[in-house]
């Protein structure tokens, strides 16, 4: 990112929050609509954790979660987007215009808010180093094509767990479901589970670690066993709370609420990518930024 010096009082045409793909997407867009923008990122995108994607359009030998990012900044900088690493904090409504409280105000007439998720991780040290080789991946419909006929285990609170289980069956035949002591689905799932040839087991909790190339578990039957890969199934935060604050809507999970063309309840405020409830992809978070910031562009036209 770049240091930018924010001057007291300066206007900006749009600000945007968070510079993932939706982010960097959309101030790319504004800024070719020859928009005056400033991008404010914390470093938190969930996209950095990608060791490679072989399901971004445009890529097929693959590319990096943070080579990807890198070039959308490079294509947001050709687009004389300013890009500022800093948090927000606060955003308020100030008559037609927001006030965003990072280190210093930032005033825009418009705001995108693309501030994503964060994935509950299993309770490990290893996490990150495990995301990297592959042994923990947090995204099957990114990804399950590249554990084809392994051998894979999906861990959570069994109503979590079921549906993600269920998915990956049709990409391998050794797909076990690692459950808590105590933790039982419901016997409609069961069914679904033993008619898919589903291993359920208890295991210990947060007793995931690395092995090489394999993920190993400890089971309350006192063994431990091995997987080519895991998937955790515990939920997510939503980064929905800025908005939320300003009086924007959000489901009963935490998504933002926006219509058709990625606006808010709140006038000139919009919502693009993981934090508004779709599939969490980056083709569909590229399709929301183009949507929002297309709409952004005329609201502040019209607003002129």
């Amino acid at each position: 990112m770049v240091r930018v010096e924010i001057r007291p009082g300066e206007l900006y045409d749009c600000l945007v929050i968070g510079a993932g793909p939706a982010g960097l997407t959309a101030a790319t867009y504004l800024g070719r609509f020859r928009r005056r923008v400033i991008v404010v990122d914390a470093g938190q995108s969930r996209a950095k954790l990608i060791p490679t994607t072989h399901n971004c359009p445009g890529f097929p030998d693959g590319i990096s979660g943070v080579e990807l990012l890198d070039r959308l900044r490079q294509q947001a900088l050709l687009s004389e987007v300013e890009l500022l690493d800093d948090t927000v904090h606060h955003v308020e409504r100030n008559g037609t215009d927001f006030v965003a409280t990072a280190s210093l105000p930032i005033r825009a007439r418009a705001v995108l808010m693309g501030t994503g998720i964060v994935d509950t991780l299993p309770d490990t040290p290893e996490a990150a180093a495990m995301i990297k080789a592959g042994t923990l991946r947090l995204c099957p419909i990114c990804d399950a094509y590249e554990v084809i006929d392994r051998r894979v285990a999906v861990i959570g609170p069994a109503d979590q767990a079921v549906k993600k289980a269920l998915f990956i069956r049709s990409y391998t035949s050794d797909v076990t479901m690692l459950v808590e002591t105590g933790t039982r689905s419901d016997p409609a799932a069961g069914a679904l589970l033993r008619e898919a040839g589903i291993n359920v087991e208890e295991c210990i909790p947060n007793s995931i670690s690395s092995a090489g190339n394999h993920a190993t578990v400890r089971l309350v039957a006192g063994n431990t066993v091995s997987f080519d890969t895991i998937y955790p199934a515990l939920g997510c935060t939503i980064r929905s709370k800025l908005a939320t604050d300003l009086g924007a809507e959000c489901d009963d999970v935490g998504n933002l609420v926006v219509d058709s063309r990625q606006r808010t309840a709140i006038a000139g405020l919009y919502a693009a990518g993981d934090v508004v409830d779709e599939i969490n992809q980056i083709a569909v978070a590229f399709g929301h930024a183009a949507i929002a910031a297309t709409d952004m562009h005329s609201y502040l036209a019209h607003n002129e």
